[in-house]
């Protein structure tokens, strides 16, 4: 049966059966159309507000599939989306009537513990690298979800729980390899397409398709000192004790403030159902007997309602937060923005709309920023803000209700906190669409932008790959 898929002018291209059956010969990984067993679990997303219906979905298999799909989409003009893990916030891995290059079948990570390099295809996860790599007692940095895509969190910038002791995950790759709108297969390092190597260490999905990643992996774990004490009184206080002790913190130290209402779930203690709280999370990259000391500090910010901390496997607190955020399970829109000074600064507003949520699965989530992710020039790679001390994001996650309303909740937070922003935004903490908000762009490259404009004129000038935070080509 033919189909029509949406193309770069906003019409239609027809592929005619024997169109796809030839592409079904060519291609090694499956090709699903509306019509075929498996689409709705193809086309299906973390964010359960995103509810589009593409019209092919190319899962590839290989490199091979990978360029062969993208000259298929230039080809025929058409409006690609590329999914790795499918954590996009926004929506951008899956496109209405659009194709869908999808690489979640793309998984292998391969380590080399005396070189410290992890090796990684696009489609992975970062609970598949964390997995392989922990297996040597090295990690690269990454998220807060094991679920979260490796591409997606990494081109974007990548905080995580290892971020002021060894950066971005961006900050840690040596090298990638991507097929860009031509269909040409590029490596990118510092040596080789140096221009397009600085432009994907935080230039978003822009630039082509990511088939593997190189990273540099260090030292940590197995086991580490975790920090998860859990307050339900006198938030303000504690919140404004923890910002005090947050900035007396050494490196080693990545710690968070998080005001959420405790889920309904077996993994949390029972007693604790149900209660809004604060959660001063923290990691020490370090021997856990040094962390269980410089940690303790945050677990008497008060009396906790329940303190979780204990040393554990980094594996295991790195997929702590996955069962609260099972797939399509939320409606999610977030925004962020970068602060300058210590939290405790934006105190007041922050413990207010930490306190007045607009559903029980939001968060208004403060994590602090620094230390080795300020140490890299704000021009080395095309991350926008280094100099920002901590963020903002307002996690807006609901099962019910108007999506409409939740979204003006959102927006209604950052507005009021801009006056605490340093003009930043992280592009992988924000709901908006491409064309939804023309001035996020400009927040998140700053100064940078110019340059990303000639380096996408230069390897996509069709803007072939425009389903992203978009940078139109200079």
């Amino acid at each position: 049966m033919p189909i029509k898929v949406e193309t770069l002018s906003g019409e239609s291209a027809t592929l005619d059966d024997d169109k796809l059956e030839e592409l079904r010969m060519t291609f090694r990984g499956p090709l699903i159309t509306q019509q075929d067993d498996g689409y709705d679990a193809a086309r299906a997303v973390q964010n359960g507000l995103i509810d589009r219906r593409p019209a092919l979905v190319i899962r590839c298999s290989g490199t091979a599939d990978v360029i062969d799909a993208v000259n298929l989409a230039r080809e025929h003009g058409l409006l690609a989306a590329v999914r790795g893990g499918g954590h996009s916030v926004a929506g951008h891995s899956v496109r209405d009537r659009g194709l869908l290059i999808d690489l979640s079948g793309m998984r292998g990570v391969w380590v080399d513990p005396d070189a410290r390099l992890v090796r990684v295809q696009g489609g992975a996860t970062w609970g598949d690298v964390d997995r392989e790599a922990q297996a040597f007692g090295l990690a690269v940095p990454g998220g807060i979800v094991s679920t979260t895509g490796v591409a997606g969190l990494t081109l974007g910038g990548g905080i995580g729980w290892l971020h002021r002791k060894y950066g971005l995950s961006c900050d840690n790759l040596r090298a990638v390899e991507i097929v860009t709108a031509d269909g040409r297969l590029l490596r990118a390092d510092r040596s080789e397409n140096e221009d397009l190597f600085w432009a994907l260490r935080g230039g978003g999905g822009n630039f082509g398709v990511v088939t593997s990643f190189e990273f540099t992996a260090h030292p940590v774990g197995p086991t580490v000192m975790c920090a998860v004490p859990i307050y339900a009184e006198d938030p303000g206080e504690v919140f404004r004790a923890w910002s005090d002790w947050a900035e007396t913190v050494p490196d080693e130290v990545t710690t968070r403030a998080i005001f959420w209402t405790i889920p309904q779930d077996p993994h949390m203690p029972p007693q604790i159902h149900g209660r809004q709280v604060l959660i001063t999370g923290a990691l020490y990259a370090g021997p856990p007997e040094e962390g269980e000391k410089i940690l303790q500090p945050v677990r008497r910010l008060g009396t906790p309602l329940a303190d979780l901390s204990a040393p554990m496997p980094y594996r295991m607190f790195q997929s702590a937060f996955d069962f609260f955020f099972a797939k399509g399970a939320l409606s999610s829109y977030w925004k962020s923005l970068f602060m300058s000074g210590p939290p405790g600064r934006a105190a007041d507003l922050i413990v207010r709309y930490g306190l007045e949520r607009n559903a029980p699965q939001s968060m208004v989530h403060v994590p602090l920023l620094g230390g080795a992710v300020s140490r890299v020039g704000p021009d080395e790679t095309a991350y926008g803000d280094r100099d920002a001390t901590s963020m903002l994001s307002v996690d807006g996650n609901w099962v019910d209700g108007d999506p409409a309303e939740h979204v003006a909740w959102v927006r209604h937070v950052i507005s009021q906190a801009e006056e605490f922003s340093t003009g930043g935004t992280y592009l992988n903490f924000d709901g908006d669409g491409p064309g939804e908000g023309p001035e996020l762009v400009q927040a998140a490259f700053g100064d940078n932008l110019r340059r990303l404009t000639e380096i996408k004129r230069r390897y996509d000038p069709q803007n072939l790959f425009r389903l992203n935070a978009n940078i139109s080509p200079a």
